[in-house]
């Protein structure tokens, strides 16, 4: 989702505070913290602001994405943002956290593109210090569960610039089909950039799995 769904020109809607602590098995009114024995993803708060905006308005991470919020108060307003759309039911975000730590490392996004998520658009953003440490493996593992698990989505796609060698590379090793590409259809700096899709269908991902359960939900 190299496109991100926000749009700050459209968002004159003030914070709001951090999310309730209080946890709810419905993940509309607050997410499930996905844990793997290296990462923890939970919901974004307002007090990850100034991480985020430190690490995915770096240079080498924001180069193929839209461009992120670009002061801490839109990180803010994204955050708050995330929760709105999550209340209604078409998009969710998680902060990405290393266990033990509780400091937002990056994000994963997941939005519906068709009512009810059977087919939803998923993207993701990590502080470069990360890459290459298993961080996105797992925390992509544990994004995939809950896609297909919860969301009962039947197929999950995603776009990257063909010029995003690291993004191209990180979606075929967590077993992303390429299907097609789509041409001039990215527009980043003044420039229309062609972009490959990638899916991932539910029964690929099951068949991948095998019987194991990854999903911790807590």
């Amino acid at each position: 989702m190299e496109k991100m769904p926000y749009q700050v020109a459209l968002d004159t809607i003030p914070a709001e505070p951090p999310a309730s602590s209080i946890v709810s098995t419905d993940w509309r009114q607050t997410l499930p913290t996905l844990r793997s024995d290296r990462v923890v993803l939970r919901e974004m708060r307002v007090s990850d602001a100034p991480a985020l905006f430190a690490l995915l308005t770096a240079e080498e991470v924001s180069r193929f994405i839209s461009p992120p919020p670009s002061t801490v108060e839109g990180f803010e307003r994204f955050i708050a943002w995330t929760h709105r759309q999550r209340l209604a039911g078409t998009y969710v975000c998680f902060a990405v956290t290393l266990r033990g730590f509780d400091t937002a490392v990056g994000i994963f996004q997941v939005r519906e593109t068709h009512p009810g998520f059977d087919t939803a658009e998923w993207g993701f953003a990590l502080g470069s210090a990360f890459w290459g440490s298993g961080v996105f493996e797992n925390s992509a593992a544990l994004v995939l569960d809950f896609v297909f698990d919860t969301l009962h989505a039947h197929r999950l796609e995603a776009r990257a610039a063909i010029l995003n060698g690291r993004g191209n590379g990180a979606l075929r090793k967590i077993g992303a089909q390429q299907e097609c590409v789509l041409r001039k259809s990215f527009l980043r700096r003044g420039e229309f950039l062609d972009q490959v899709l990638y899916a991932i269908v539910d029964s690929d991902w099951r068949a991948a799995r095998g019987t194991a359960t990854t999903l911790n939900v807590h």
